[in-house]
C-alpha cells in the first residue's frame, strides 16, 4: 500500500501498520468528500513520533503537536490524514475565529433559514481528520465549542438545530507554536482532551532526507551546505541570538528551487532566508552565518 510504504521504510512497529490498515478497511469515505483526501507534499521522517501519533489515533484519542517553528507539525498532521485515508479539514485559528466559524452560521436559501455547515461540523459527520492550526490563538468562544467535541461525549450541540454525534472515524489534531504574537497558554481543560506530542528540532539526518527527497538530482555537498545553514540558524534562534523568522524550511526549499532554475545560491538564500527578517541588525547576523556556509562565488553547478 503506497500510503503506508514510508512507514515500513522507517521500520514503524508492524502492529501499528496493521492497525492503520484495519482502520482504513473499517471506515469508508463518502464519495463527495474523497477530494479532501490529499497527498502531502512530503513524507514525515521520525519513527518515534509517528509511532506515538498512530497509537493515539488508533485508540480514538486526539493529539496536540507542540514545538517551535520548523519542526514539521503540519507535515505530520497532513501525513496522518493521508495514511489513515481520511478527508482532512484545516482550521486556522486567529483572533476572529468564533463558534460560528467552526460549527456554521445561518444562511437564507430558498426562502428558508438553513445552517451553512462549518469545517468542524463537516469533519464530525464525514469522519474526517480536523487539523486545528495554531490552536493556542483560539478565543474563549471558539474553545467552548471544542470542549464537548473533543472529550468522551463526542457531541456537538448546534443552537437551534440538531445535536451531532461524531462519526467514529473522526479525529482532531491540534498544532501550536511557542511565543508567536497573539498566542496564549491553553487552559487545562482543553489540554486534558489531547495527548500531547512535543516535536523535536530537526536534525541533520532528517534535514538531508527532506532535501534529498525534494531535490534527488542535487549534489550531496551542496545540500549539506544548505542543511548546515539551517542548523546554524536553528541554534542561534534557540539561544535567542536571532528570531525564528529566518528559520524557515519552506523558504530554504523555495531558495533551492530558484537555484535549480539558474539563480546564484547566495542570491536565492537572500530571498528565501535573509530577507525574512526586517531588522537591520539581525540581517547582518544572518548574512554572516550565510557567508560561512554558502560562498559568494557559488553558481548553480555547485548545487545541481
Amino acid at each position: 500500500m503506497e500510503e503506508l510504504s514510508f512507514l515500513e521504510e522507517q521500520q514503524v512497529h508492524k502492529e501499528l501498520i496493521e492497525g492503520v490498515k484495519e482502520f482504513r478497511k473499517t471506515y469508508s469515505v463518502k464519495e463527495e468528500v474523497k477530494n479532501r483526501i490529499v497527498r502531502p507534499p512530503m513524507p514525515f521522517y521520525g519513527k518515534e513520533i509517528l509511532e506515538m501519533a498512530i497509537a493515539a489515533l488508533l485508540q480514538g484519542e486526539n493529539i496536540l503537536l507542540s514545538g517551535s517553528k520548523a519542526t514539521g507539525k503540519n507535515v505530520l498532521a497532513e501525513n496522518l490524514a493521508w495514511m489513515f485515508n481520511r478527508p482532512s479539514y484545516n482550521i486556522s485559528f486567529h483572533v476572529n475565529t468564533d463558534s460560528s466559524s467552526l460549527i456554521g452560521t445561518d444562511t437564507f436559501v430558498d426562502n428558508e433559514v438553513r445552517l451553512r455547515k462549518g469545517p468542524v461540523y463537516q469533519c464530525a459527520v464525514n469522519g474526517g481528520f480536523g487539523i486545528f492550526d495554531e490552536i493556542n490563538m483560539a478565543k474563549n468562544d471558539a474553545v467552548s465549542v471544542l470542549h464537548a467535541t473533543l472529550d468522551y461525549r463526542r457531541l456537538i450541540d448546534v443552537p437551534g438545530y440538531d445535536r451531532i454525534e461524531l462519526n467514529p472515524a473522526t479525529r482532531f489534531i491540534g498544532t501550536m507554536n511557542y511565543g508567536y504574537a497573539g498566542t496564549r497558554e491553553l487552559n487545562e481543560a482543553l489540554v486534558s482532551r489531547f495527548l500531547v506530542i512535543d516535536m523535536p528540532s530537526l536534525t541533520e539526518e532528517t534535514l538531508m532526507q527532506i532535501l534529498e527527497m525534494n531535490f534527488p538530482e542535487a549534489k550531496e555537498e551542496g545540500l549539506r551546505a544548505f542543511a548546515g545553514l539551517f542548523l546554524d540558524l536553528q541554534l542561534k534562534a534557540s539561544n535567542s541570538e536571532i528570531s525564528t523568522k529566518p528559520m524557515d524550511l519552506r523558504g530554504m526549499i523555495g531558495a533551492l528551487k530558484t537555484v535549480k532554475t539558474g539563480l546564484k545560491p547566495r542570491t536565492a538564500i537572500t530571498m528565501g532566508i535573509t530577507n525574512k527578517s526586517f531588522d537591520i541588525f539581525e540581517k547582518e547576523i544572518i548574512s554572516d552565518i550565510v557567508m560561512t556556509r554558502i560562498p559568494e562565488d557559488w553558481e548553480r553547478d555547485q548545487i545541481f
